[in-house]
This record gives structure tokens, C-alpha cells and sequence, in this order.
């Protein structure tokens, strides 16, 4: 009976110091180890042995975490009230630190991470917020970065996601595009007008400089208009200018019109 027994004790210590001295690190974890209160040392991935009852094992993450700020309200620069969101992207570098310097390294970097952000946009416009995001989403990364340095922690990305506008400026923003749009096509038509007319004072000086030319213009034009088979059109054509033709063709001079009678 008392064998039973001592075979039992044997088997319900073994069952309290084996979980307690054997440790599985994955490999995506580190072990901190702390002896007696003290940080002792670092284990990496793998199974670990530890000194039950006088170890004590912490398993710090080491992949890259993605922690979402939600939706801040933000006054930029010039006055504009706005919603903004984000997200970051950390990881522990240095996992003696994060668990030695500060309580809780999530919910310090994600408190740090909200302040900057209304910080930072508060400092910019609206105009800069919409078209340089990529420029404040590098100084967000950069201030966080600095700030949870200390803890062990490094920041590799931050990214703005969504910028939520009052309908009233949403509203303004449409108007000034659409006047944006229409102020361009007003310039575009104005340009064409003013080359087109450029090419036709070019015209023109180049037909006034040959008599012939104005003539053949003419003949031309009564070519064009008899395509149109279902329009009568009647075109007054002057004796002058059939005079003035053949006689160009023929390479003469034409008579002068006979003078009017007194």
C-alpha cells in the first residue's frame, strides 16, 4: 500500500515539475527568462529547460503586428474638422526591453501611435493631407518610431486609410472641381479659336498675295456645295472673276472694265 502511494507522489510531482521545467519556444517567439525576479537571460525557438519554481519564462512575439487606430477627430491647420484612421505596423525587436521598460508594449504604442497622429495632422492642411499623404504617412512612422525606440519596439510602417470630410466640405470641394473643369475647357476652346484664327489671317495673307488664288478658292467652294445633291443652291458667280481666271490661264493681262459714261 504504501508503494502505490509512493508511486503516486512520485507521479503527481513529476506532473508539477515537468510543465514547470520544460518550455517550447515557437519560432516566432523569444523566451525571457527571469531567475528569482532578475532578468537572466534570452531562449531562443526550440525546446528549453528551466529551473522550476525558482524561472520564470515570458513569450514575447516577434511578428510583425498590424494595430489599427481607429477614426480620430482632427483640426487641421486651417480649421477644417475632420475623421482620420490609420494603421501600424510593429514589431518587437528587442524582447528583454519590451517586457523590462514599459507595462504593456500594444497598448503603449497604440496610445503613442493616436496622439501622434492628431498631432501631426493637426500641424498640416487639408490641401496636404489629400495630396501628400505619402510624405505624412513617413513622418507618422518616423516620430512613432523614435518614440517607442526605447521600449524595444520598431515601427516599419504607417499608413493613413481613410479621410472622412463634412458633407459641406464635400460638397464645396465638388463645386471648386467642377469650376476647376469648366475654367479649362473655357481655355482649351479660347486656345483653339485664337489658332484657328491664326491660321486663317495666314490664309488669307497668303490668297490676297495671288490674284489667281482668290479665284480658284471660289471655283472651289461651288465644288464643294454641288456634292449636295438634294439643296439647289445658286451662287452668283461675277463676270470679273471668269475674266480674270482665263486670262490668268492664258498668261495675259485682262481688259480693264470699260469705263462708266457720263
Amino acid at each position: 500500500m504504501s508503494t502505490i502511494l509512493l508511486i503516486i507522489g512520485i507521479i503527481i510531482v513529476l506532473l508539477i515539475i515537468i510543465p514547470a521545467t520544460v518550455k517550447i519556444v515557437f519560432q516566432y517567439e523569444a523566451g525571457v527568462i527571469f531567475r528569482l525576479g532578475r532578468l537572466a537571460a534570452t531562449k531562443k525557438p526550440g525546446l528549453r529547460l528551466i529551473i522550476p519554481f525558482v524561472d520564470r519564462m515570458r513569450k514575447i512575439d516577434t511578428r510583425v503586428v498590424t494595430l489599427d487606430v481607429p477614426a480620430q477627430e482632427v483640426i487641421t491647420r486651417d480649421n477644417v474638422t475632420l475623421k482620420v484612421n490609420a494603421v501600424v505596423y510593429f514589431r518587437v525587436l528587442h524582447p528583454e526591453t519590451a517586457v523590462v521598460e514599459v507595462f504593456d508594449f500594444r497598448v503603449a504604442t497604440f496610445q503613442f501611435a493616436q496622439t501622434t497622429l492628431r498631432n501631426v495632422l493637426g500641424q498640416s492642411d487639408l490641401d496636404e493631407l489629400l495630396a501628400q499623404r505619402e510624405k505624412l504617412n513617413t513622418r507618422l512612422r518616423e516620430i512613432i518610431d523614435a518614440g517607442t525606440e526605447p521600449w524595444g519596439i520598431k515601427v516599419s510602417m504607417v499608413e493613413i486609410k481613410d479621410v472622412e470630410l463634412p458633407q459641406t466640405m464635400q460638397r464645396a470641394m465638388a463645386a471648386q472641381a467642377e469650376a476647376e473643369r469648366e475654367r479649362r475647357g473655357k481655355v482649351i476652346h479660347a486656345d483653339g479659336e485664337f489658332q484657328a484664327s491664326q491660321r486663317l489671317a495666314d490664309a488669307a495673307a497668303i490668297i490676297s498675295s495671288q490674284p489667281g488664288a482668290l479665284q480658284l478658292r471660289y471655283l472651289q467652294t461651288l465644288t464643294t456645295i454641288s456634292t449636295d445633291k438634294t439643296n439647289t443652291v445658286i451662287f452668283p458667280l461675277p463676270i470679273d472673276i471668269l475674266t480674270a481666271l482665263t486670262a490668268k490661264l492664258q498668261g495675259t493681262t485682262p481688259a480693264p472694265p470699260p469705263a462708266p459714261k457720263a
